[in-house]
């Protein structure tokens, strides 16, 4: 079965009812259609999931932010204040208040989670070293109000789920290493598949959270050959920024 396919989405959400604890998540970074069709997926399983949407206009679609909603599923704010406002805090969070609003009028938004931006010297989640984003009305932010220590994060980011090899935010620093010597690194969505579906393998010792870029699961062909291509791009430069950083 090819990967990141429709197809091979709904045979990972199949294993993941096995598993019975898990936790839906996605960040809509790109092309917002492609969320609505892995939501109508998600939606004919049964299942929910939260939709994280930036407010730039390759993300932003109020139609279909609705619709997404409309199935069942929450919305939430993928911020990116600090970047987009230059590391600078006060503008960084009016920006956070304005765009909130933006999407509130839109739907009902009780969560966030911060976009990666990995090009950035500066990582959004540092806003809340400054105020409590629970001020906003925030209930819940992915990254931070996850307990880690017992809930595996798996993420597809990189198009490759042992992402966060190439990955400059999008993973748990202080638990990969536990993770991996614990058996719980993964490459191909056949390997977490596998995993899944084997009673006696370590991923079912935990919850699970699941980050995917919708984008990314769409019909094999020239888009799914440009996506790929595109990210094996992006790794490279990615991990050129993680070697340079890692220097420093």
């Amino acid at each position: 079965m090819r990967d990141f396919t429709p197809e091979t989405y709904r045979a990972l959400l199949h294993a993941l009812k096995r598993h019975g604890r898990f936790t839906l998540r996605h960040d809509v970074d790109l092309y917002p259609l492609r969320s609505l069709h892995i939501a109508e997926i998600e939606a004919s399983e049964g299942l929910q999931a939260t939709y994280y949407f930036r407010t730039v206009p390759e993300s932003y679609d109020e139609g279909i932010i609705r619709q997404i909603v409309a199935l069942g599923h929450d919305a939430g704010y993928h911020y990116e204040c600090l970047t987009t406002c230059q590391g600078n805090i006060n503008a960084a969070l009016a920006d956070f208040q304005l765009n909130l609003a933006k999407l509130r009028s839109v739907v009902p938004i009780a969560k966030a989670c911060a976009h990666g931006s990995p090009r950035s010297p500066h990582n959004s989640m540092d806003l809340w070293q400054h105020q409590d984003y629970h001020t906003f009305g925030i209930e819940h932010e992915s990254m931070l109000d996850t307990d880690f220590s017992t809930t595996f994060y798996l993420t597809d980011t990189g198009r490759r789920w042992d992402g966060y090899r190439v990955s400059v935010r999008d993973k748990v620093p202080q638990y990969q290493d536990q993770w991996s010597r614990e058996g719980l690194v993964f490459h191909t969505t056949d390997d977490l598949i596998r995993a899944l579906n084997s009673a006696q393998h370590p991923i079912h010792t935990r919850p699970l959270l699941i980050n995917t870029h919708p984008q990314r699961w769409i019909p094999f062909g020239a888009a799914w050959v440009k996506e790929a291509a595109v990210q094996r791009a992006k790794n490279i430069v990615k991990q050129s920024l993680i070697a340079i950083r890692n220097r420093k």
